[in-house]
């Protein structure tokens, strides 16, 4: 099976500027020759053309860069899906975590997948709950159906895009109190950080795995960097400090 790495360089989703710069860092630190020297055929597939800021406007506060963000996520999408359609493997890099509004349905289009979802956040606001107005903080609750029509359906497809029962959020310890009753009200597993202290990443891993996998084509493994503490990854646009020594590990 051939890998296709395929770049989004966006940062429209976060305040803190910069991530938009992630693809660029990861192939410069040798991602492509580190896959071929494990056995796999890798083909770069370069960057989904993402506008930059300055290039968008923020027409509701709630929602900010909707309109930029929205045909971002059509073109990341095509590109997933175009991948899977072809029998390859698609490796998406950012980027801010709003770019897995249009990977997740790509991947999902045609195919019913579970999602394992590694990160300190659990991304499931909406315009209703967001203290922000980050969109990259509702990606998940927008593949769940919840949120935004326009974030919701993208275009004319089935919703949601991922049953709710359907994902595992591992390793959450930054979680908005409208964003517990959204989860709550979703009937979502979450196993925080402070689950994998207590019982370990391997059981908790185990369990999402379990949980994710009952009749399903596929697994959809989504990884953002700031699950890990800052001092191994200070380059995340929500970066959030590890609170006991065993969650730094």
């Amino acid at each position: 099976m051939q890998i296709n790495i395929i770049g989004v360089p966006i940062d429209l989703g976060a305040d803190r500027r910069g991530v938009d710069m992630g693809p660029s860092a990861i192939r410069y630190a040798g991602l492509q020759k580190k896959l071929e020297d494990l056995g796999y055929t890798v083909q770069d597939e370069g960057n989904i053309e993402v506008p930059i800021a300055e290039k968008c406007t923020i027409k509701n506060p709630k929602l900010k860069y909707l309109d930029c963000i929205v045909p971002m996520s059509r073109r990341v999408s095509g590109a997933v899906s175009t991948s899977i359609q072809r029998g390859n493997f698609p490796l998406v890099i950012g980027g801010d975590h709003s770019l897995s509004i249009g990977s997740v349905r790509g991947a999902a289009r045609n195919k019913k997948i579970g999602v394992i979802w590694f990160d300190a956040h659990a991304d499931f606001n909406t315009d209703k709950t967001t203290p922000s107005g980050n969109i990259h903080g509702m990606s998940l609750a927008a593949l769940t159906g919840y949120g935004d029509k326009s974030l919701v359906q993208l275009w004319d497809e089935t919703i949601p895009v991922i049953d709710p029962n359907k994902i595992a959020i591992v390793g959450a310890r930054d979680l908005d109190p409208g964003e517990k009753d959204n989860l709550r009200n979703a009937n979502a597993l979450v196993l925080s950080m402070e689950q994998i202290d207590r019982y370990g990443m391997v059981a908790m891993m185990e369990k999402a795995i379990a949980h994710v996998s009952r009749d399903v084509d596929g697994i959809y493994f989504s990884f953002d960097l700031d699950a890990l503490d800052p001092q191994f990854a200070p380059g995340v646009g929500t970066p959030v400090p590890a609170q006991t020594v065993g969650q730094v590990h």
